[in-house]
């Protein structure tokens, strides 16, 4: 993180595997939903229902967005939450709106709430100023500036819900300004997947590296999915 980097380290062990919330909106869940479903603006209370449509809304979104910035675009904190919107703006009541609650996962506690907006100005002026457009000369500088803003951007973690998956987002129209594919994420399971978690919490340290190996991967593998059978 930015600022305020350290403030995770010693309070990681909080309700384990679970969101820690408080009674506001995006707190609540679907009535029905066990406590599985946020409550959302179409009522979904099944999880597997609200997969599905969160996945088929963020690849309408992903559509829509890349006519939207242009290659040279430099993105903003504003942007990343017009890119939240437009994917969960017909779902969630609270899309695109910073969190007001405090949310740990596995054990790891992100950004307070309280600094959320702070943490996103400093991640407009740091990161996102520096690395977007992101038009570089190598794949390896290219992976650097992914690796810099999606792990920066997941530890601030400012939205109730789908962080990872928007700041994949934010990594894909980056990509393509630097003139690669859309980028496949489908790799990054099992181990991998244990290894991308790794690699969030080596950020709090400014250690990149690990992320680094995990978009450099990402690069390589990502030509084949495009290539015509």
């Amino acid at each position: 993180m930015i600022e305020d980097r350290n403030q995770g380290k010693d309070l990681r062990m909080i309700t384990k595997g679970k969101y820690d919330t408080s009674g506001l909106i995006e707190a609540q869940f679907e009535s029905g939903s066990r406590g599985r479903v946020l409550k959302n603006l179409r009522g979904i209370a099944r999880k597997r229902e609200m997969d599905h449509v969160e996945g088929e809304e963020q690849l309408r979104a992903l559509r829509e967005l890349i006519a939207v910035y242009d290659f040279d675009h430099r993105f903003t904190s504003a942007d990343v939450c017009d890119i939240h919107r437009a994917w969960l703006g017909t779902v969630y009541e609270w899309a695109g709106i910073y969190r007001r609650v405090n949310i740990s996962k596995g054990g790891f506690l992100f950004a307070a709430a309280a600094q959320v907006p702070s943490l996103m100005k400093d991640f407009e002026k740091g990161p996102l100023r520096e690395y977007t457009p992101c038009i570089f000369g190598s794949p390896e500088k290219v992976a650097k500036a992914l690796a810099v803003v999606h792990a920066e951007l997941v530890l601030i973690h400012p939205f109730r819900e789908g962080n990872g998956r928007v700041a994949r987002m934010v990594s894909i129209l980056m990509a393509l300004q630097a003139g690669l594919p859309p980028l496949d994420f489908s790799g990054i399971r099992g181990k991998r997947r244990k290894d991308y978690f790794t690699a969030v919490q080596a950020g709090l340290d400014r250690n990149y590296e690990p992320m680094e190996e995990i978009f450099s991967d990402v690069i390589r593998r990502t030509p084949a999915i495009h290539e015509p059978e």
